[in-house]
């Protein structure tokens, strides 16, 4: 889907204490749950009467609470995505589909979608075995060009859009099989594209190994992204293709007939 011209910083109507205060609220994540003045200003690259502001003025509204020195999130932010959750019904349709694999084949599976350089898990339903140090859940973001649904998705973006992730996107080296080159990445991207599914292999996590295929509805438009990741040294390529992703193409096919 072809976004909406989008405002710049410098334009009359961007609304900067807006970013502000959104970028405050951001900057919380697992490794940083809670966080003096000084940590939200360098994290946000604000200086400290800017940050003090927005973090008093969220904790005015109860997005934030205080104790003593340190800030944290209220379960009020979770407002924030309830409305994109309860739009989006569909990730609660798709859930038992992701769970009907994970018992067939004691793995973990997920639905995703894009958001910005980063797939955003919008369900998931967990195998017993940990797969990353890292605890993916629905809400976690990970680098999309690194991930198998990321890269299902990227490559259903339109050309343009595309280009414009390629021309920006920082491409680092989690394990010695990452890609990093945007030529390169490109090319992976087209086959994607062509062959209707895409596999990640310990380019993000060293012994992580992962399948995605798109999930479309009724009509024809792109919902997400599913996948299942294993361990490398569990589950071999043979069994990933051969097994793995029919048994994601069946699902995605089925959850096409069930969302209107």
């Amino acid at each position: 889907m072809i976004e909406d011209n989008k405002l710049s910083p410098d334009d009359r109507d961007f609304v900067t204490a807006l970013a502000g205060g959104l970028a405050v609220l951001q900057a919380f994540d697992q490794n940083t749950p809670r966080m003096t003045l000084s940590e939200v200003a360098v994290k946000t690259g604000m200086n400290r009467a800017k940050a003090r502001r927005f973090l008093l003025t969220l904790h005015a509204l109860d997005y934030l609470k205080k104790q003593h020195r340190h800030f944290e999130l209220t379960p009020r932010v979770l407002q924030l995505g309830h409305a994109f959750l309860s739009v989006n019904r569909y990730a609660t349709m798709i859930q038992p589909y992701l769970e009907d694999i994970t018992r067939e084949i004691h793995e973990s599976t997920s639905l995703g979608i894009l958001d910005g350089d980063e797939v955003v898990y919008m369900a998931r339903s967990a195998a017993e075995h940990r797969l990353m140090a890292i605890q993916l859940s629905v809400g976690t973001r990970l680098p999309a060009a690194y991930t198998s649904m990321g890269r299902v998705l990227l490559a259903h973006l339109p050309a343009p859009q595309l280009e414009s992730f390629l021309g920006k996107v920082r491409l680092l080296a989690h394990t010695g099989r990452s890609i990093v080159e945007p030529d390169e990445l490109r090319k992976v991207l087209e086959a994607v594209r062509r062959q209707g599914y895409a596999i990640v292999d310990q380019e993000l996590d060293p012994g992580l190994r992962s399948v995605a295929v798109p999930v479309f509805d009724q009509q024809g438009f792109l919902l997400g992204a599913i996948n299942i990741s294993t361990n490398a040294g569990r589950v071999n390529m043979e069994t990933l293709r051969g097994r793995f992703l029919p048994l994601l193409q069946e699902k995605a096919s089925l959850i096409r007939k069930a969302v209107g």
